[in-house]
């Protein structure tokens, strides 16, 4: 019997969760406070594994997805078409929204790469996503988010290098400190990491992957590696910006201004990777926003992936994003109302998973008293995020 592959789904997530808007966010973080907020990413990570982990092994133990269950085991008919309703909304809203931050993260980064500012970009990284999840085919989606999450780590990581940080600031950045005005950032960056629509893709693609109890070791491997890695990147980039930039008095507002910077100062190779792992997150992203979406509603709607409305909601989800981003709408509105969904669904369905993994369901694999008091935790954590975006 072939030997399974240890990694998947967990990539899955990472590509979604590193996108244009990570960083954005963590370039912020690293030219405004320096390495100041490393520790941040640190307890982002760990929720995010933590809280992957348990959809992971609720799906595996039982063999529903966490967006079945949430329909299936709701008793009360009016519930859960409230539920049906909330959840497809928020999703399909919050992922098209999302869509338009994507493909033109994506285009920014062949733009510092090329010089070229183009709206042909646009329709390639859109067109690339439709033909790509067109097939449906799992194995090859998975395989080519992983080399997009690979070209990313390298990237960041190769120009957190060549800006030569100081490496003690950097083990400093790992106590936590509340620098002055930097709370509504230190949200933003666990708000980036711990997102809904990842926890519904995990567990649907997870049923994907691998099958049953016995695989759980698996899952947990991938989940930790993957997402640990994807922490490994945010931290790069604020590691790059804080070396570049904190005290010198320069207006850094996105990765633009700060790929701009580089070359003059660190030479072309920096400014190089950076916008090769600017492009390969907006492209990750561009892919997992739409396919999250799909794989939610049939969770929700018990669609076949077969079937066509199974890519008319990820055709539309790509279309939405593509259109904003030809008619240079700025998606700052659209952003703030899936900020505000996805904050209403949050916490509804962390609850909803600690609910289910203290059920009978999950057998073995239930919840310890451990596990939900890391929960606690981490939905302190979410609380916050969800007052951050109402703010």
């Amino acid at each position: 019997m072939a030997k399974k592959s240890k990694f998947g789904p967990g990539f899955l997530v990472a590509a979604a969760f590193i996108g244009p808007g990570t960083v954005t966010t963590a370039t912020l973080a690293g030219a405004g406070y320096g390495y100041a907020l490393i520790w941040v990413i640190v307890i982002a990570t760990l929720s995010a594994i933590l809280l992957q982990e348990m959809a992971g092994r609720f799906s595996l133990a039982t063999g529903i997805d966490v967006a079945a269950a949430l329909v299936k085991l709701t008793r009360h008919r009016w519930l859960k078409r409230g539920f049906q309703v909330l959840a497809f909304l928020a999703i399909i809203v919050g992922c098209a929204a999302y869509e338009a931050g994507n493909i033109l993260g994506g285009t920014l980064g062949l733009e510092i790469l090329t010089g070229i500012t183009d709206f042909w970009w646009v329709l390639l990284i859109s067109a690339a996503a439709i033909f790509l999840l067109w097939w449906r085919n799992y194995k090859l989606i998975e395989r080519f988010l992983i080399t997009l999450v690979v070209i990313m780590g390298l990237s960041f990581f190769i120009s957190a290098v060549i800006v030569k940080p100081d490496l003690s600031g950097i083990l400093k950045g790992f106590v936590p400190v509340f620098p002055k005005k930097s709370m509504l950032l230190i949200l933003g960056l666990l708000g980036t990491t711990i997102v809904p629509y990842n926890i519904f893709l995990h567990s649907s693609v997870i049923l994907k992957k691998w099958q049953g109890e016995k695989d759980i070791p698996l899952m947990r491997t991938d989940t930790a590696l993957s997402i640990g890695l994807g922490g490994i990147i945010t931290l790069s980039i604020i590691v790059t910006a804080a070396a570049a930039y904190f005290g010198e008095g320069l207006l850094i507002k996105s990765p633009a201004d700060l790929s701009l910077q580089l070359t003059p100062l660190y030479g072309k190779l920096a400014k190089l990777f950076f916008g090769i792992g600017l492009f390969s997150a907006g492209l990750s992203s561009a892919i997992t926003a739409p396919y999250a979406a799909a794989w939610t509603a049939s969770g929700l709607f018990g669609w076949k992936e077969k079937s066509w409305t199974f890519r008319s909601v990820f055709l539309f989800v790509i279309s939405f994003g593509a259109v904003v981003s030809l008619l240079a709408v700025k998606p700052l509105k659209m952003i703030v109302v899936a900020q505000v969904t996805n904050a209403v669904l949050l916490p509804i369905v962390a609850l909803f998973i600690v609910y289910l993994l203290n059920k009978k369901e999950p057998g073995k694999y239930k919840n310890t008293l451990l596990q939900n008091i890391l929960f606690a935790v981490v939905f302190i954590i979410i609380v916050l995020i969800n007052l951050k975006k109402f703010i």
